[in-house]
């Protein structure tokens, strides 16, 4: 399927208010992601909307901002974030959010259009920023554990999501072979030997292709998505 850019900035819109409400919650026990507590991934969140809020700019200003200085720079920020106090910590969630929002509300068309570098070194349109973001707070609303499920998000952005792990694997050439069939939806993914095929409803589908837990016994392991 193909996204717009309007598909894609009203998902992040959505997907924001959903994390927001699922981070509403104690934010000391485990994550759904391993390693990781639900205050470590409401720290990533938040400084995933001050790291776009760079490209944002970026695509704003022409002057280069990248995402972060670096991976170590990133990784030390998620975790002091997570050590912060519970109230600070979702102050700063807020605040990311709100300003990122105004951010990209203030892009005109020519903006939208200006290239900027992702934090894994792609160069992309600025109006690929929407749907970064939209990928992010949607699918760790469900890392949250606190009762959101793939179930709970829209189905286009369901469809859209499978569309882009799908492709990703399908670059990276490290995967089995798969055919995967959804409401009228169907994947393929190139492998070694004969594909083995799975049929499932877009959420079970996208949680597989995320890498996250997903009702197909017997089904082959993933590398990591992202």
């Amino acid at each position: 399927m193909s996204r717009t850019l309007a598909d894609a900035r009203r998902w992040a819109r959505s997907g924001t208010e959903l994390f927001l409400k699922a981070a509403d919650a104690d934010l000391d026990p485990p994550s759904g992601l391993p390693g990781w507590t639900r205050s470590h991934l409401v720290a990533h969140v938040a400084a995933n909307a001050d790291a776009l809020g760079n490209l944002v700019h970026w695509a704003a200003t022409g002057e280069p901002t990248p995402m972060y200085a670096s991976p170590e720079e990133r990784a030390a920020g998620i975790e002091h974030g997570a050590r912060r106090p519970a109230a600070e910590l979702t102050a700063w969630l807020r605040r990311s959010a709100d300003t990122l929002a105004d951010a990209m509300d203030a892009l005109d068309g020519v903006q939208w259009r200006s290239p900027v570098v992702t934090g894994q070194g792609r160069t992309v349109p600025a109006t690929e920023l929407p749907w970064l973001r939209a990928r992010e707070v949607c699918v760790h609303a469900v890392d949250l554990a606190t009762g959101v499920s793939f179930a709970g998000l829209p189905a286009g952005f369901l469809a859209a999501l499978c569309d882009d792990a799908v492709a990703k694997r399908a670059a990276a050439a490290t995967g089995p072979a798969l055919v995967l069939r959804s409401d009228g939806h169907r994947w393929e993914l190139p492998g070694p030997g004969g594909p083995a095929e799975l049929t499932g409803g877009l959420p079970e589908i996208a949680a597989y292709l995320t890498g996250r837990p997903a009702p197909f016994d017997g089904a082959p392991v993933l590398t990591p998505w992202l």
